[in-house]
């Protein structure tokens, strides 16, 4: 049978976290970042679906949630959150396919998506995968690369590149890492089955001659005041949406948890260091406390 599955961005072995975000010079968007969270997160609930959480940067953010699901394809990455977080029950570190998600339906109170959409090669089919999981009614917080950001706009007017911020479709600008026009954003996550509620322009001064020349806390008091206008323009690099799941779907009956992306069954059973699915037989190992529910490497 010819494998449909789409490409996935894998971080494993990568040094992402330390040559990214470690070497301080990305204080500004990580700051950033923060104050979008914060003025969009929900006051808590029961349960949190992190996606592409890597190395829990932004994990300890979710403050108002009993537990935070972390999800990333890459167990380098999350062996680095096991580090950072610890084996507390309050964690639940999970490696596995977005577009398999293993977890029954309607399980999650919300759900998070932050410097990780960009590297979908199917951002519908992501979308809807997201979807399944979260219960009726459930908050959905996804950041994007913008195609239609001012710099890109200033650079397409001087014919400094080729392909126009103007229209719809996706720019792979390196492999597996698009830009995405926010018209279309807004129109898979309507498909998908959300209601787009708000929608923030963040990290507006990712310059570095504005970083090396402008004091950080100016930057930040700035950037607090022009994220709410991106209910109107979205001219930034990075805008974050704030959705709310609509239409019915099944909740997760009590008791119910993971399900196979093998085969799609609920029944999975722990034994020792896996779990085992009773349908198809298919097992899936714990690692260091991670379960790893990945279909293939890549």
């Amino acid at each position: 049978m010819k494998n449909t599955q789409p490409p996935i961005c894998n971080y494993e072995g990568s040094d992402y976290t330390a040559s990214f975000w470690g070497d301080g010079d990305r204080e500004y968007e990580d700051r950033s970042e923060a104050i979008a969270l914060q003025r969009l997160l929900p006051r808590g609930g029961d349960l949190l679906l992190e996606l592409g959480a890597g190395a829990g940067r932004n994990t300890q953010r979710y403050i108002g949630y009993k537990q935070v699901v972390l999800l990333d394809y890459s167990l380098t990455q999350l062996h680095q959150a096991v580090e950072r977080l610890g084996k507390d029950r309050k964690y639940i570190y999970v490696a596995a396919d977005i577009y398999r998600l293993p977890f029954v339906e309607g399980l999650f109170d919300a759900a998070t998506m932050i410097r990780t959409f960009h590297h979908m090669a199917e951002p519908m089919a992501a979308l809807k995968q997201v979807r399944l999981t979260l219960k009726p009614g459930a908050s959905f917080i996804l950041e994007y690369a913008n195609k239609q950001n001012l710099k890109a706009i200033l650079r397409y007017l001087v014919k400094r590149q080729s392909w126009s911020p103007f229209t719809l479709d996706s720019v792979e600008f390196e492999t597996l890492n698009y830009d995405f026009h926010p018209k279309q954003v807004r129109t898979w996550l309507n498909e998908a089955g959300f209601a787009l509620q708000k929608q923030l322009v963040v990290s507006n001064f990712r310059l570095g001659v504005l970083k090396k020349t402008v004091a950080l806390s100016w930057l930040l008091r700035l950037e607090d005041l022009l994220q709410p206008i991106g209910n109107w323009f979205q001219l930034s690099p990075s805008v974050f949406t704030y959705s709310l799941a609509i239409g019915e779907n099944s909740r997760a009956e009590a008791g119910t948890f993971f399900k196979c992306p093998s085969c799609g069954a609920y029944d999975l059973k722990p034994h020792g260091a896996r779990v085992i699915c009773t349908k198809c037989s298919k097992e899936w190992p714990i690692t260091n406390g991670i379960f790893d529910f990945r279909l293939r490497t890549n």
